[in-house]
Parts: C-alpha cells; sequence; structure tokens
C-alpha cells in the first residue's frame, strides 16, 4: 500500500484480500485514563497485537519501549505476518495507539502497513460488521525485522539536542502538563518539560476520531514554525508522539524520531533537567 492511512470504506472494500492483515492495537485505556466502550468487539479477522506483552521491551522498568528486532520479528511471524502482507492496524480509541505500531513497523524496516483513519469507532460508526474480540492461532509467518536506528532517539541525543538544538524536539502531552500545572498519570512523576521542546498537544492534530485535512495539519505545523530541521517526538511513555510523528508525515518532508523513553525516563532521570 502506498499510503499511510486507510479510510473504513477502502477497509470494507479490501477486508477478503488474500494478503491483508488487519491488526488490533486496542487497549482497555489510555495511560492518564480513558476508556472506549468498544472493548469487546473487533473487526472481522483481526489479529490481536499485544503492545504492551509481545511488542514491548519486557527487561525494561520503561512503558511501551522498543523492543529488540528479534523479538519483533517473532511476534509478528506468531501473527501469521509475512514479508508479502499488506497491513492496516486500528485501535478502539480512534487514533491513539494506532499510530505507534505504525511507527515501530517503519521502524523495523516494513513500510507495507497504514492506520486506520477514525479506528474502531469511526468502523462502527459507518455501521461496518463486527465480531466479538477472540484469540486465535495463526500459521507462522516469514517476516524479518531490520531495526533503523535512526528512527529512535535516547536520553543521551537528546540531552546533547538541548546544546546543539540540531533537532527539533516536539512533546505530544497535554498544555498544562507540559507547563506543570497538572500533575503527571503515572505516580510520584514530575510535570514539566525538556529544555527548548515545542509543544503540539496530539488532539491538535486529530478531529474527533480521524487526522485533520492535510490543509488543516499544514496550519497546525506552520503557527508553531517549524523549521526545515530533523524532528524528535515525545510524550509520556512514546505512544502519543506517534500520532503527532504521522500526521507531520502527512504534510512536512524532514526526518522523523521517536525519543522513546520519553517523560517517563526524563523526569526520573539523574541528569536531567526539567522546566516548568
Amino acid at each position: 500500500m502506498n499510503t499511510i492511512l486507510v479510510s473504513s470504506t477502502w477497509l470494507n472494500n479490501h477486508l477478503n484480500d488474500s494478503d491483508l492483515i488487519v491488526l488490533d492495537a486496542s487497549q482497555a485505556k489510555t495511560a492518564t485514563g480513558e476508556k472506549s466502550d468498544l472493548e469487546n468487539i473487533q473487526i472481522p479477522g483481526a489479529r490481536i497485537f499485544n503492545l504492551k506483552k509481545d511488542f514491548s521491551l519486557q527487561s525494561s522498568d520503561l512503558p511501551n519501549m522498543l523492543p529488540e528486532a528479534r523479538t519483533f520479528e517473532a511476534s509478528c511471524r506468531r501473527l501469521g505476518i509475512n514479508k508479502s502482507s499488506k497491513i492496516v492496524v486500528y485501535d478502539n480509541l480512534g487514533v491513539y495507539y494506532s499510530p505507534r505500531v505504525w511507527w515501530m513497523f517503519k521502524t523495523m524496516g516494513y513500510e507495507n502497513i497504514a492506520v486506520l483513519d477514525g479506528g474502531l469507532p469511526h468502523w462502527v460508526s459507518n455501521r461496518y460488521k463486527t465480531e466479538p474480540k477472540v484469540c486465535s492461532r495463526f500459521n507462522t509467518g516469514d517476516f524479518t525485522a531490520t531495526l533503523n536506528s535512526k528512527h529512535v532517539k535516547t536520553f543521551s541525543f537528546v540531552k546533547q539536542n538541548i546544546k546543539n538544538q540540531d533537532s527539533i524536539l516536539i512533546d505530544a502531552r497535554s498544555e498544562k502538563r507540559f507547563k506543570g500545572l497538572a500533575p503527571e498519570p503515572r505516580e510520584g512523576l514530575a510535570s514539566g518539560h525538556i529544555p527548548n521542546a515545542i509543544n503540539i498537544p496530539f488532539t491538535t492534530v486529530l478531529d474527533t476520531d480521524c487526522f485533520k485535512t492535510k490543509t488543516a495539519l499544514k496550519a497546525v505545523f506552520a503557527a508553531y514554525n517549524i523549521k526545515d530541521k530533523p524532528l524528535v517526538f515525545s510524550c509520556g511513555s512514546g505512544v502519543t508522539a506517534c500520532i503527532v510523528l504521522l500526521a507531520s508525515t502527512l504534510v512536512l518532508t524532514q526526518e522523523t524520531a521517536v525519543y522513546d523513553g520519553s517523560w517517563t525516563e526524563w523526569a526520573q532521570h539523574k541528569d536531567s533537567e526539567i522546566i516548568c
């Protein structure tokens, strides 16, 4: 697929394509506690993409960290994903976890993936078929993963970037958390932001359950005077950062990356600096 987003109409028309795999990246709730009322249903034939268990680095004390390539590869093969598969990923919150999954595949060298714009809520609102959520087994796929390390930034990179400002750091958390005016959802974590970061809350690039139009997204980034530098995205734990990253990819041409440890790592690191 030569696209980043697909509509519910497109997916409904292609749902029976032999090489199509639909991934359900739904979670019970967001990091800040929002819940979906669509927990127990899925798009017909969808395969459960367990972000928290199978597709996060289990040895890390930080949430949602990108797993090693061989772990990612093995988990994809268990889902029956092949080198030839075309993938559509969605979640039950509209657009929340699915861009993270899209970014993970891109980071692992896989291009043939798109996000369902509007996710399960939009699918349901169009009255397309659903089925009870089920866990299934699949024939082992031949998917291969090769990490592109340029897509992932570390604490040391972000700390050095405060001085050289070679990249623009964009924080996708809410304005109040960014300014230190609201508590972080993770207990004991200070709020505030990384020096020189720009705050573009992920809700800024969305219109209800879907991404804003390209014209509207261009206006969003123009309002923040985003210069022609590489962009590094951060949030609380690396999930909503990918929403704004995907939005930027729709309308901008800069290189993009995610600070994978994000605010959870930065706020508790002994060598970090916090601005409120």
